[in-house]
C-alpha cells in the first residue's frame, strides 16, 4: 500500500471517531499536509508532515505507515510520530486549561427545589 485517502488515514490513526468527521475537518481547513490545506481525497504518503486540529488539540505529526483499516489504539499510534514541539505545546495548553477555574453556566427559568435550597444556604437562612 503506497497511498491512502486523507480522511481514511485520519480515521484509521484515530484522530477522528468517524470518516465523516475527518472529511468535515478537511473541508473546514483543519488539516494541512506539508504546509498546504488538504482535501479529504488527497493521498497520504509515508513521510508527509500533517498538522491536525481537532477537539483533543493541535497535533503536528509525521506519517510513518499507511493503513485504511481502523484497528486498536496501540496499532494506530504506530502509524505516526508526533513532533516534540507539538507534544510540549499540547501538554502546556492542557495544564493551562486545568488551572483555569470552571464556572457552571447559568440555568434558564425558575430555580429547581435543589437550587432554592442552595440559595437559602448561601443567604444563611437554613
Amino acid at each position: 500500500m503506497t497511498r491512502v485517502r486523507m480522511d481514511k488515514w485520519l480515521w484509521a490513526a484515530r484522530f477522528f471517531k468517524t470518516r465523516a468527521l475527518a472529511q468535515r475537518a478537511c473541508e473546514l481547513g483543519r488539516i494541512e499536509s506539508n504546509g498546504q490545506r488538504a482535501k479529504a481525497g488527497r493521498e497520504v504518503r509515508a513521510g508527509d508532515l500533517l498538522q491536525v486540529k481537532n477537539d483533543s488539540g493541535d497535533f503536528q505529526v509525521e506519517v510513518l505507515a499507511l493503513s485504511d483499516m481502523r484497528g486498536p489504539a496501540v496499532v494506530a499510534q504506530t502509524l505516526y510520530r508526533e513532533t516534540e514541539a507539538s507534544r510540549e505545546l499540547r501538554l502546556k495548553v492542557a495544564e493551562e486549561r486545568k488551572a483555569m477555574p470552571h464556572f457552571e453556566a447559568l440555568r434558564e427559568g425558575k430555580p429547581s427545589k435543589r437550587d432554592r435550597r442552595e440559595i437559602g444556604r448561601l443567604r444563611g437562612r437554613m
